[in-house]
């Protein structure tokens, strides 16, 4: 035992100078900026030493910087696409730590990279052999993960557009073909030989529903109409619907509620407002568009609307209309009181209060040499305080008086007191200007058995402005304005030692409309104020003239006044409409959105109709149907006596192709047309050419079409010319000539 003690005792002593020493290194490594050496010197030291604090607050300090730092710079590796280094420092981050949960998340973030770039990888060679369906599914994969991929996104649009799907709310579509011109001229026919007709001349596909009446018959007469507006009209008047199901093909289904739901597209779309509140916007879509499926999410402000891609597109425009910045204005305000005083004091200031003295005598009896009494008399003044009401009762005593004043004094002063507040408000919110105190008002209230209780109020005092503005379209601000100014006169003592105030006001209200930097004064509210104050001896003081000298007189006289000047500058305005803008097409009651049924009229005389039912005479129908044209066939003619039209692009880039159509009203057969071009342009695809800058096309009563392309890098105007025409049977077709205009621009 006696042995063991100091050998205990000597080994702990080593041991603390050993953490010691550890520590010491530690720091001194620290500081020359080996950061991991010197923190495995401080963990040795808190190893040796767990019971010192100084030691293990020094390790976990100088730990935690140094990780903090790897875990910086590990995801600035990360997210710049460096996986090894940002590996590196997340590993290094585990030795010294290793339950951390930043370096965990890192580690398995770079996991994801790593797997979500060969998942890339392999979708891309997928899309590159054409199996979309493989490249979708590891698309999604990576997806699922990293929803904002943006090579993942890009990837799977570019599969979509590969497979032939379409990508969002981008619907087929007609070809621009299909704008052309045609005649249609129908009596009383059915609509399976209209549709045939129009399907042999135009080219379009058409797929009936097996609800669809092929047997109801119709009648219509049209000429030189788009293929698609005669279309829409001969739906229209057969309550029948339609459906693109590619650039030339069309499904046709009756016009019912259930077959409509069944058809019609319905697509999804949100609507993020930065200013219109999405409950007003709510409302204002419901009324106006009759949409059922909507949804709001107040923390995002965001409306997500389902409904027919015509209707969405109103919405589109609605909220367009309705999400816009509110108005703002800056109100300058001054606030300026002015106060004139004036002081006056002539005349001697006597004391109102006197010493009365009085005589007080006393006799003392001294032994004297002799053996006899001497008497001593003295005698004292006591000051005896009176007031002057009772000097006239005063007798046989003396009156001493002292302090006389004489007062010769004239004081004046002219103060500004200047507030000049701005404050910035949105439109029709109201906007507060305090500047003066709070005074605590305290009041006390006492129960019955219960014993008194005291509460504390506050009182503004100062002065108090509160605006309202209203800015209006033509950059005027209608502002309601609330101006007081209070001061405290004079405090009130209540019972129980409670304390009030005596409060003086001056306040305003009014509505100003004000221009744009406009400056109103608001004046007048003045405080006029004056005294007149004597002080004199009685009697003496009230003889005329020399009155003055057993005296004196005080005359005091003040006066305030408040102006409040306002000045209003808009910071932003709502956008005025411009006058006459025109009004937002919203389809019919059934089909909200559509665009109104109208018909683009390419030529003159493009709906003339004929008193016989066949158009105009020396005219035949691109479409007709044959016991109509049996019937009403007009004589034919050689030639036209209208000119010729021509049809295409106003705007071309180099490289694409350019489709124009040909048509020469009246023409009852084929015709062959010399069309004329810039070769050092333009080259002829459709038909070919017959020479340099040359080629000719056939046109017959339907039309022809051409097609040309523009050369790489071509850039400025050129014109497509007919240089003349001939019938097949060999005549010339007077006033054929007629060119169309170009613009090439870069691709």
């Amino acid at each position: 035992m006696n042995k063991a003690l100091p050998i205990a005792i000597l080994a702990i002593t080593l041991a603390g100078c050993a953490s010691d020493r550890a520590f010491r290194e530690g720091e001194r490594l620290l500081a020359e900026g080996r950061t991991e050496s010197g923190l495995r010197q401080l963990e040795q030291a808190m190893r040796e030493s767990p019971n010192k604090a100084q030691y293990r607050t020094a390790y976990f300090q100088a730990r935690d910087a140094y990780l903090t730092r790897l875990i910086v710079e590990a995801d600035t590796h990360l997210l710049a696409g460096r996986d090894t280094e940002a590996d590196a420092a997340y590993r290094k981050v585990l030795e010294f730590h290793a339950e951390s949960p930043r370096a965990h998340a890192g580690l398995a973030a770079i996991e994801n990279q790593r797997r979500n770039k060969r998942l890339l990888e392999e979708a891309n060679r997928a899309i590159a052999k054409g199996e979309t369906e493989i490249a979708r599914a590891r698309l999604r994969a990576v997806l699922a993960r990293d929803p904002e991929n943006a090579e993942a996104l890009r990837l799977t649009r570019q599969a979509d557009e590969k497979s032939g799907k379409t990508h969002g709310a981008e619907f087929p579509k007609l070809a621009e073909a299909y704008r052309r011109p045609v005649s249609l001229q129908f009596r009383d026919a059915p609509i399976r030989t209209i549709f045939d007709a129009l399907s042999r001349q135009s080219g379009l596909n058409f797929v009936f529903d097996k609800d669809v009446r092929t047997d109801v018959r119709l009648t219509i007469f049209v000429t030189q109409t788009p293929i698609v507006d005669s279309l829409d009209m001969l739906l229209k008047t057969g309550q029948l619907g339609k459906k693109v199901l590619n650039e030339n093909t069309l499904l046709i289904y009756p016009a019912l509620p259930a077959k409509i739901k069944e058809y019609q597209d319905l697509v999804v779309k949100g609507f993020f407002l930065s200013n219109a509140d999405v409950k007003q916007a709510v409302n204002l879509v419901r009324t106006m568009t009759k949409t059922r499926d909507l949804h709001i999410d107040e923390r995002l402000n965001l409306l997500v609307v389902r409904d027919t891609p015509e209707a969405v597109r109103l919405v589109e425009k609605l909220v367009a209309l309705a999400d816009r910045p509110e108005a703002e204005v800056m109100l300058e305000v001054e606030i300026l009181e002015v106060k004139r005083s004036r002081l006056q004091e002539l005349g001697v200031q006597y004391p109102n209060q006197f010493t009365l003295l009085n005589t007080i005598t006393t006799e003392t009896a001294t032994s004297s040499t002799v053996g006899a009494p001497v008497v001593t008399t003295s005698t004292t003044l006591s000051p005896l305080p009176m007031t002057v009401d009772r000097l006239r009762h005063i007798t046989g005593a003396d009156i001493a008086m002292n302090n006389v004043l004489v007062n010769l004094r004239k004081d004046s002063g002219d103060v500004n007191i200047l507030a000049n507040p701005r404050i910035r408000v949105k439109n029709k919110e109201k906007a507060k200007i305090h500047i003066g105190e709070k005074l605590p008002v305290f009041t006390t209230t006492s129960t019955a058995n219960v014993g008194v209780s005291a509460s504390v109020n506050y009182l503004d005092v100062g002065l108090k402005l509160d605006v309202e503005p209203n800015v209006s379209l033509d950059d005027e601000v209608s502002i309601k304005v609330g101006l007081e100014v209070s001061s405290i006169v004079k405090e009130v003592s209540g019972p129980s030692s409670s304390l009030a105030y005596q409060v003086g006001t001056r306040s305003a209200s009014t509505v100003l409309r004000l221009k744009n930097g406009e400056t109103q004064v608001l004046a007048g509210l003045i405080s006029d104020e004056e005294r007149k104050s004597t002080s004199h001896i009685p009697g003496f003081g009230e003889v005329p003239v020399i009155g003055r000298l057993f005296g004196s007189q005080r005359d005091t006289s003040s006066k305030t006044e408040i102006m409040l000047l306002i000045t209003p500058r808009i910071m932003r305005n709502v956008t005025r409409p411009e006058f006459g803008q025109p009004a937002l097409a919203s389809g019919t009651e059934a089909a909200v959105g559509a665009q109104p049924l109208a018909v683009r009229t390419p030529g003159p005389k493009s709906l003339a109709m004929s008193s016989k039912g066949g158009g105009t005479a020396g005219r035949e129908p691109v479409v007709a149907e044959p016991a109509a044209r049996e019937a009403e066939q007009p004589p034919a003619a050689p030639a036209a006596a209208e000119g010729m039209q021509i049809q295409g692009p106003a705007e071309a880039s180099g490289g694409s192709d350019i489709a124009l159509s040909l048509l020469i009203p009246g023409l009852t057969g084929g015709a062959q047309v010399d069309v004329g071009f810039d070769p050092a342009l333009i080259e002829a695809v459709l038909p070919a050419a017959s020479g340099s800058g040359r080629l000719t096309a056939h046109v017959d009563p339907a039309g022809g079409t051409l097609r040309l392309r523009v050369l790489a890098g071509a850039k400025g105007e050129t014109r497509i010319t007919v240089l003349g025409a001939v019938t097949d049977a060999g005549e010339a077709i007077p006033g054929v000539a007629a060119s169309h205009a170009v613009k090439l621009v870069s691709p």
